[in-house]
């Protein structure tokens, strides 16, 4: 892909990113308010476990389903009002939730936001920010874009669950309206967002959506794209990357482990601490990609947080619990830098702009594949080797895949850094 012009001044860009950041912070929160509010969650609704996640293994599904299309969808359609359209209706569906409906409302509810957060949203904001940075500015974008949206999570799950204290315990009612507050909380702020992200004036947008071939042909396309190898390098690191991120998840179960010894508490206390380390990944390691070099800061992470995931293993020898902790952190640095910066090595794919949705549908499809067999991975070691060893297993699977991911950073360098010396 050419770099994008500069459709407007730098303040309106920067401006449209921070709205974009908002609003990828803002929409998946309310799909995963289980990570919080679980119980409550089953007390409201009259659910049980099974059927919860029942709701998410569709919403997995759909996600999985969603993303070739969605990048599809994006060639065609401004990508500013396919991200409205998919706030507002996102925050619409969380009105719905609000009241609690049956089951089999909560059915149609995840399956509408599995489409309004996948098919119209995903390959959309993807394809905006690389569209209002200029070649310059990827890393810094997506590193932004990584790294504040989950800032903006972090802050509205605070605001969330003060607000959820204050009217159960200060005001002492009930929980389910407390959850009530939470979803309003988050529904609303969607929809206005929508709205705000809807009156943006957009023009380049629009040319780009005009511009898209009306009879292209998708499998055609397709054809053109796996032959594109810097693309399907692309989909390896994403692949390889991020299982790093998955690899996460376990870190609090792990160090709660009587072989590490530490409490419950400590190891949440740990793992919470490490979100935090999502802005300083991503924005940082963005900035230092446009300072130096994308693609060699990519690899730089992948191997070092290879690296530290072997050294993790070894957790169980360390005597202090302070420098377990700073390995923690160490790898969740290394992880948003990793999240924030494989997007921004699209520009240098030298994709065609009819077909860059396309291309983001195709690299998702392939790079988010680990959503849908890392799990039994983790639960079959996890499983069959009770204790810290299932878990030094898994965790020596992913720093191989990290290490591999750092490969195919070098292969992707090497075939851009040539293709520069032919020019």
């Amino acid at each position: 892909m050419a770099a994008a012009p500069r459709e407007s001044s730098n303040a309106s860009r920067y401006l449209q990113l921070a709205l974009l950041v908002i609003a990828a912070g803002a929409i998946y929160p309310i799909l995963y308010l289980r990570q919080v509010y679980q119980p409550t969650m089953l007390e409201v609704f009259h659910i049980s476990e099974a059927q919860l996640g029942y709701l998410y293994s569709a919403l997995g599904i759909i996600f999985l389903l969603c993303y070739l299309p969605s990048g599809w969808l994006a060639d065609r359609i401004a990508p500013r009002m396919l991200i409205s359209f998919s706030l507002i209706a996102t925050g619409a569906l969380g009105l719905w939730y609000s009241t609690a409906p049956s089951f089999a409302s909560l059915v149609v509810i995840f399956g509408g936001w599995g489409l309004t957060t996948g098919l119209t949203f995903w390959a959309a904001i993807i394809k905006r920010v690389s569209m209002i940075a200029s070649a310059d500015e990827q890393g810094r974008f997506f590193g932004f874009l990584d790294g504040g949206r989950g800032l903006i999570e972090a802050m509205l799950a605070t605001i969330a669950i003060g607000l959820f204290a204050w009217v159960t315990s200060t005001h002492g009612e009930s929980n389910a309206a407390g959850f009530k507050l939470v979803v309003y909380l988050y529904a609303f702020l969607c929809i206005a967002l929508g709205v705000v992200l809807g009156l943006v004036r957009d023009p380049q947008a629009g040319a780009s959506a005009q511009a898209a071939r009306k009879d292209s042909n998708v499998f055609h396309d397709l054809a053109a794209l796996f032959k594109n190898r810097e693309l399907l390098l692309l989909a390896a690191i994403v692949f390889c990357g991020y299982q790093v991120f998955w690899a996460t998840y376990s870190f609090s179960a792990y160090l709660h482990e009587k072989e590490i010894g530490l409490s419950v508490v400590t190891a949440g206390a740990i793992t919470t601490l490490k979100l935090w380390m999502r802005p300083i990944g991503g924005v940082g390691g963005g900035f230092l990609g446009d300072r130096f070099s994308k693609v060699s800061v990519l690899v730089t992470a992948l191997f070092c947080a290879s690296a530290a995931l072997l050294v993790l293993i070894a957790a169980p020898a360390i005597a202090s619990h302070a420098l377990v902790a700073v390995l923690v952190l160490f790898i969740g640095v290394m992880t948003y830098a990793i999240r924030g910066l494989y997007w921004s090595l699209l520009d240098q794919c030298k994709v065609p702009a009819q077909t860059m949705g396309l291309a983001i549908g195709l690299v998702s499809v392939l790079g988010y594949m680990p959503d849908t067999f890392l799990p039994l991975v983790n639960g079959y070691l996890t499983q069959n080797y009770p204790g810290v060893l299932g878990y030094q297993m898994y965790f020596g699977y992913v720093a191989c895949m990290a290490a591999l991911g750092g490969v195919a950073g070098l292969v992707f360098k090497h075939r851009i850094n040539r293709q520069g010396a032919q020019q």
